[in-house]
């Protein structure tokens, strides 16, 4: 995958948080479309960039914008 087809997902998964509000990892791959592993891609470069936050809910991880 390409850092331009990384940054594409990015901009994806932070368009569905910013309308959705907070979710998990699975519901979005889910409802974006994205597989899990460019999922995991552009969430890292979310963090990277600083513009996630992460909490845990039990079992889950559930992922916001900042």
């Amino acid at each position: 995958m390409s850092e331009i087809a990384i940054g594409k997902a990015a901009g994806k998964i932070w368009e569905y948080l910013d309308k959705n509000g907070e979710a998990s990892v699975s519901k979005i791959t889910k409802e974006t479309g994205l597989n899990r592993n460019d999922a995991q891609r552009a969430i890292g470069w979310l963090a990277k960039e600083g513009k996630l936050n992460f909490e845990t809910q039990g079992r889950s991880e559930l992922l916001s914008l900042k």
